[in-house]
């Protein structure tokens, strides 16, 4: 694999990159993300969905990559700071090469249509504080064991990754209303999410 996952002018360029090599290689996030700067956060963001697509692995990954991501924007820093256990942690490069043989025509044909619009959206304060926010509240439910969620919430999440990676305005305004509803929908109207934000507030070292 090349020393750089993120040098492709697409997402699939990156999916690519990404399932190029032993399908046994553990995707160490830590070196994964090394010089990207703020490119890293759509990176570390697509590098989160595999995980999500699948029970049991979601919680265990993808959900605090998402959150992780979320507080980065939702405080405007200019760059991905991972902790240690993190950096060493990542999905297995076989996870990311059936996520591309299931999922690579949807991605032919979004490819289409996904491209660099609005880009002022993309850019200002408050756009990534909201986007912040919604992966952070994402990030939550995706932990939560609500049957028949995890794709739906996976496909949340990588229409917010494709906006961020490409540069379009338009989609991330899109991924803003359906993560909305899914979040009041499955979130405040349970209660749960409520609660297990609450909790950890409360116990975060932040």
């Amino acid at each position: 694999m090349a020393s750089d996952p993120a040098r492709g002018t697409s997402t699939r360029a990156l999916l690519d990159e990404l399932a190029e090599g032993d399908p046994g290689d553990l995707l160490a996030l830590g070196d994964l993300l090394d010089g990207l700067g703020q490119r890293g956060f759509g990176v570390l963001l697509f590098l989160a969905i595999p995980p999500a697509f699948f029970p049991g692995v979601a919680a265990l990954i993808g959900s605090p990559v998402v959150i992780l991501v979320g507080l980065h924007m939702l405080c405007c820093r200019p760059h991905v700071w991972l902790p240690g256990f993190l950096k060493r942690r990542g999905p297995h490069r076989e996870l990311i090469i059936r996520f591309e043989r299931r999922f690579d025509p949807w991605l032919k044909r979004l490819e289409r249509w996904v491209k660099p619009r609005w880009q002022g959206l993309i850019d200002h304060p408050l756009a990534g504080i909201y986007t912040g926010l919604l992966l952070v509240l994402l990030g939550f439910l995706l932990a939560l064991p609500i049957p028949f969620t995890n794709v739906l919430f996976a496909l949340l999440l990588l229409l917010i990754a494709l906006a961020l990676l490409e540069r379009d305005g338009r989609l991330l305004l899109v991924s803003w209303l359906a993560g909305t509803v899914a979040v009041l929908f499955f979130g405040v109207l349970s209660g749960e999410l409520a609660r297990r934000a609450a909790w950890w507030l409360e116990h975060s070292v932040f």
